[in-house]
């Protein structure tokens, strides 16, 4: 795990050391160089090189490859619970959010709202959505690291709580393929960005630009789930 600066609870910081500083920067070049070129095109000199380490460096962090390819999955794992945010991580949250269909909704709202800003704004976010299709690709145990780590466990609170919005089951067939296409609008503004930005004439997706693409699908959501309810009589 990179550690973070954080405070004491006596006024101090404590600042990531110069060992995690080379970790991060070796985990996050392993991110990039492993999606672009695949992990078998990839060569430990290469990371070292783009991390700005001695070579060595991978070996004493990690063991070897494999092991940096393991703590890139785990880096994953790690970012995408950070961004979906306290409602999802806190039990207490969760019971609260379950048992109020409006505060289910507006927990929807909140959780794809912060994931449009990072699939969309975060410029790492393409380095990790790009490792992730490399492992759907030619599936490894750091598939198996992020699907249990977070696709699983989110999938089904999201679930959970669209259930508690709209009065579906949680389990359907139709709510799990629902979520997955509330995600999946997401997903596409980064995985065909450059398709986005040409259709619509922008130069890059700016402020403005990922207001506009959040007003959207929040919209979408407001919408589907009004239409939910209508269904199940709420």
């Amino acid at each position: 795990m990179v550690q973070n600066s954080a405070p004491t609870g006596k006024g101090e910081q404590i600042h990531p050391s110069a060992a995690d500083h080379t970790r991060l920067a070796l985990i996050r070049a392993g991110l990039k160089l492993f999606g672009e070129q695949g992990y078998d095109a990839t060569t430990t000199r290469e990371i070292a090189a783009a991390s700005k380490s001695n070579i060595g460096s991978i070996a004493y962090h990690f063991g070897g490859k494999e092991g940096l390819r393991a703590a890139c999955a785990e880096y994953i794992v790690e970012t995408i619970r950070r961004i979906t945010g306290e409602t999802l991580a806190r039990p207490d949250m969760m019971a609260a959010v379950l048992a109020d269909p409006d505060m289910a909704a507006m927990a929807l709202r909140t959780t794809l709202q912060r994931l449009v800003g990072f699939a969309t704004a975060v410029p790492e976010a393409a380095d990790m959505m790009h490792f992730i299709l490399r492992e759907m690709g030619r599936p490894t145990s750091a598939l198996d690291t992020i699907y249990f780590g977070v696709f699983e466990p989110v999938h089904k609170q999201v679930c959970a709580i669209w259930a508690a919005a709209t009065g579906d089951d949680a389990e359907s067939e139709r709510t799990r393929v629902q979520v997955f296409t509330l995600i999946g609008q997401v997903v596409y503004f980064r995985v065909a960005r450059e398709a986005v930005l040409r259709r619509m004439g922008w130069q890059t997706l700016g402020p403005a630009e990922i207001d506009l693409v959040t007003t959207v699908a929040i919209d979408n959501v407001a919408a589907i789930v009004a239409g939910r309810r209508t269904t199940n009589g709420r």
